[in-house]
């Protein structure tokens, strides 16, 4: 197991540094002078200079990166071009929320999933399979933000059960901040939801038809141990992976949630700073969640060994 860890965390350093000098590019790409575009096009040839000292855009491309490298691997993302906040402040402030919001809605899409696709595996070709395979179709091929709307229409508007807007820290009530966060989580994990159980169902359909499953029934094990303990651990494993690489496309989704919902997290943060053309803050935000993505699919793998031990042999 230490082993298979350890080859995971040498894999993780060159894909890392990939990352790095992609989100190094960025500024780089941009048509033109970068401060220039920044600046917009009336600026003073004094401003621009001021702002390529201030972003070392002066500097040869070879030092550029290199204090670019060494201010990554410290933690140093820079300063907002607005009001000079270090982004990593900034990071730090806004990401409690998109992660409440990422773990809550993989939470509650593993709450749906798993019973649906379970139910529809123990009795395939019935209504609770035809059934459950309709919900997951429309899951899967109705887009988030589309999802969020009529939400907000059912929920807020109709029905008046939810605000549409809004949000409340932790720290004024556990209550309040779950109350507001409703419709955004169940936006996001609904799309997600859909995925696992149409995989699980398969997966579940493939295991329950092997040879072990047979002897356990044979043996008099219960069905419901038989489900759990021999079919779901096997099954489960590309589910872990559907979550692992979802886990990007949380982030993303995150961007049009906290957009649509007014919720201050790293979303918002980005799209704020792509309007405002704060290049530092866009940089600092793909590393950062480029970096947890990464991290994502390292844990993922070190699951993957942990539930099947098959994994880390081969």
């Amino acid at each position: 197991m230490t082993s298979y860890v350890g080859r995971r965390l040498l894999w993780f350093i060159p894909v890392s540094l990939l990352l790095i000098i992609f989100t190094f590019s960025l500024i780089h790409l941009v048509p033109g002078n970068p401060a220039h575009t920044i600046l917009g096009e009336e600026a003073s040839p004094e401003a621009v200079k001021l702002l390529e000292a201030k972003l070392g855009l002066d500097q040869p491309l070879s030092v550029q990166f290199f204090d670019y490298l060494s201010d990554t691997l410290r933690g140093n993302f820079g300063n907002s071009l607005y009001g000079s906040q270090p982004v990593i402040e900034l990071i730090i402030t806004r990401l409690p929320v998109t992660l409440e919001i990422s773990v809550l809605a993989i939470l509650l899409s593993l709450a749906i999933s798993l019973p649906l696709g379970i139910l529809a595996a123990r009795r395939p070709n019935s209504w609770i399979d035809h059934t459950g395979r309709l919900i997951a179709l429309a899951g899967a091929a109705v887009p988030t933000f589309w999802v969020s709307l009529i939400l907000v229409f059912l929920l807020s508007v109709t029905v008046r059960w939810f605000p549409a807007l809004g949000w409340v820290p932790l720290s004024e009530g556990v209550g309040s901040n779950l109350y507001h966060l409703v419709m955004p989580v169940m936006a996001l994990s609904l799309p997600l939801a859909a995925m696992e159980s149409r995989m699980l169902r398969g997966e579940m359909l493939e295991v329950l038809s092997q040879v072990y499953i047979q002897v356990a029934r044979a043996k008099g094990m219960r069905e419901k141990a038989v489900l759990l303990r021999h079919g779901l651990r096997n099954a489960i494993l590309p589910v872990i992976t559907v979550i692992g690489l979802q886990m990007g496309g949380l982030l993303g989704g995150a961007v049009l949630i906290e957009s649509i919902f007014s919720l201050p997290g790293m979303g918002q943060l980005v799209l704020n700073a792509i309007v405002q053309r704060d290049y530092p803050v866009v940089n600092g935000t793909v590393l950062f969640m480029g970096g947890t993505i990464l991290f994502t699919n390292l844990l993922v793998d070190v699951i993957y060994a942990f539930l099947d031990p098959r994994i880390r042999y081969s």
